[in-house]
């Protein structure tokens, strides 16, 4: 009889291991992990700390910061990092899209993926695109006070995402409508996981074409927007017309 804490038999392993960076089939050693697996997850708990202490020079037209003064007050006050820096001015970009890209929670994952992204993004938008303005120690909301001050259409906020135990370099966009100081969660939609592994720079630039122009013809992102976008044959394929819908 098996013990249900044994690990699958070799070959059944190899096959889990090989479609997840889930730590699975890890075996055992009586009761505990094997040191190999223990070694493996202090390095990977090691280098997602690190990747929230980091930073990374990102490019862009403009720079910018929120109130949040350095790192440890970044990740102390959330609050401080949803307000732009007292004094700070911006270029007008009325009815444009404005992207930030934004440190976040993981510099490095945004400053590998955001230019790819953005390159791969521009020649599907319909609506013009602003200056890329940079945000340093930034939340997601901070892309609202951008853009309401540049009186953009709307805001792509490109922004590192929490790291992980099996991802320290991942990316997420955040598209808001009509952005404004006071937006909610719930006025934009989410495109994660963009990184090597997860959704490429072709990918996530045809979502984010689709659901702009989705967008454009509702009004409104967020919960009252639905994301149908179709399968696409070809990664990097123009995406489908969007359906107009009404706001339910």
């Amino acid at each position: 009889m098996t013990n249900a804490l044994d690990p699958p038999p070799d070959g059944a392993a190899s096959i889990l291991r090989r479609h997840t960076m889930a730590r699975v089939a890890l075996g055992r050693v009586g009761t505990a992990q094997p040191t190999s697996a223990h070694l493996a997850f202090q390095a990977a708990h090691a280098q997602a700390r690190d990747a929230v202490w980091a930073e990374a020079r990102l490019a862009g037209d403009i720079t910018v910061r929120s109130q949040a003064r350095d790192r440890r007050e970044y990740l102390l006050r959330p609050d401080l990092g949803r307000n732009l820096a007292h004094g700070t001015t911006l270029p007008a970009a009325p009815g444009a899209l404005v992207f930030m890209v934004a440190d976040g929670l993981c510099a490095t994952g945004v400053a590998a993926q955001a230019p790819a992204v953005i390159a791969a993004a521009r020649p599907l938008f319909r609506l013009p695109v602003g200056p890329v303005v940079v945000a340093v120690q930034a939340r997601v909301a901070l892309g609202d006070a951008i853009g309401a001050a540049m009186g953009a259409a709307a805001v792509a906020v490109l922004i590192g995402e929490r790291p992980g135990l099996s991802a320290q370099d991942s990316m997420g966009i955040y598209l808001t409508w009509a952005p404004r100081p006071g937006r909610t969660d719930a006025e934009r939609n989410c495109i994660s996981n963009i990184r090597p592994g997860g959704l490429s720079a072709a990918e996530a630039a045809a979502k984010l074409a689709w659901l702009l122009a989705a967008a454009q013809g509702l009004g409104a992102t967020g919960v009252a927007l639905k994301d149908d976008m179709p399968a696409m044959p070809l990664l990097g394929a123009v995406p489908a017309e969007p359906v107009e819908r009404r706001r339910t």
